[in-house]
């Protein structure tokens, strides 16, 4: 789950992650009467799920609290476009009204998990208000990392050696050694999967702070965290993927035409390069999961069928823990419900196999049977062509 960057702010700071001083608006008076509050000179932020505001007319620059207004006045309301986007954009609810900040110097912060090592891992570079990825890039020597470990958190001599490593002195390099703790404590003990300042923002007057904010956090440990739940914007998420997350559908709109229903995140991503293998796009990635109910995958095959831009649907369901034969009485009884019209590829293997067959021939549907993922693949796409 994401949250936007006004929200993310407010968890960090009760971490003791200094941030600037600001308010979320959702009318142009409002931010007018904030930016008075504050002194004035402030920063309009477009607050929105994606990066690239700036670049994209989504970060204005006031002077004055009639500045602010028009400012606010400006993105409110606009569909910001920026590459995490894409060309449909996001449509701007709300701003950030916050304080201007003398700027000495703007760095990168972040922790994430290095899978590799089973540890979280603090990433810090001088390149601050870049993209990773392109530091990565471009500077791949300039990335520092210090892996530490969840139960003890990052420790000051961790902390320290990023601070050195990052040229800081003085007051910037005691209160960032601060800063640092705090934000690894605030991703472990919220069970963020991200927490990242980009930039992380080093005044005139040597005060570190978070001058940008992004934290994701893991689905599965929401229930832990009622709180953070409640945070949840559908609004910024795509509406297949929200209506899928009712059922704990494991969801993600792609834009090709070929809907896929598969059970098992491996064999998903599987059935998805063998479709690009034989030239197809595939339209999103479906999940049902090991226990998937009959249920639950008539409400899948809802789903996949309600996007307009689907024009074939492969099936391909090996049955381990989930039987073929429910799963083939489920894509029966939603085809009926639904009086499906598209062409419909269905692969089984696995426990009840031969059931689940015979409940797909005696169906009296248009289903097209194949018997391997590669026969399956190449019909699914010649049928969406």
């Amino acid at each position: 789950m994401k949250v936007h960057e006004y929200q993310a702010k407010e968890i960090l700071a009760r971490y003791g992650v200094a941030v600037p001083r600001g308010r979320v608006a959702t009318t142009p008076d409002e931010a007018r009467a904030i930016a008075r509050e504050l002194g004035g000179s402030v920063v309009i932020k477009a607050q929105v799920h994606a990066g690239g505001r700036g670049k994209a007319g989504g970060v204005k620059l006031a002077a004055n609290p009639d500045q602010a207004e028009q400012a606010a006045r400006q993105i409110l309301g606009m569909r910001l476009v920026s590459p995490q986007t894409g060309p449909e954009g996001k449509l701007v609810r709300k701003v950030l009204v916050e304080e201007a900040l003398p700027i000495a110097q703007e760095l990168y912060l972040g922790v994430v998990l290095d899978r590799s090592r089973a540890l979280p891992v603090m990433m810090a570079s001088r390149f601050g208000g870049m993209e990773i990825e392109e530091v990565a890039r471009e500077h791949p020597e300039a990335i520092l990392k210090e892996h530490f470990d969840a139960a003890l958190g990052l420790r000051a001599f961790q902390a320290r050696k990023l601070g050195f490593a990052l040229g800081l002195l003085d007051q910037p390099f005691k209160e960032f050694v601060n800063f640092a703790q705090a934000l690894a404590r605030a991703y472990n003990e919220t069970d963020a999967s991200l927490a990242e300042i980009n930039p992380l923002l080093v005044t005139e007057d040597g005060r570190v702070l978070a001058l940008d904010a992004k934290m994701n956090f893991d689905d599965n440990a929401l229930s832990r965290h009622p709180d953070l739940a409640a945070l949840r914007d559908v609004d910024e998420e795509d509406p297949y993927e929200v209506e899928a997350s009712k059922y704990d559908l494991n969801y993600v709109k792609l834009d090709g035409n070929i809907g896929c229903m598969v059970n098992g995140a491996g064999l998903a991503m599987a059935t998805m390069d063998i479709i690009k293998h034989y030239g197809g796009n595939p339209a999103n990635f479906l999940d049902v999961g090991g226990g998937a109910s009959q249920e639950r995958v008539e409400n899948a095959f809802r789903i996949l069928l309600s996007d307009p831009n689907v024009r074939a649907v492969l099936i391909n369901i090996f049955g381990g823990i989930v039987r073929c034969d429910m799963i083939a009485a489920g894509v029966v009884a939603a085809a009926r419900n639904l009086e499906v019209k598209l062409p419909i590829v269905v692969r089984l293997e696995g426990t009840n196999v031969e059931e689940g067959r015979r409940i797909l021939a005696e169906s009296g549907l248009p289903l097209h049977p194949a018997s391997t993922m590669a026969e399956a693949a190449e019909k699914v796409v010649q049928l969406a062509r």
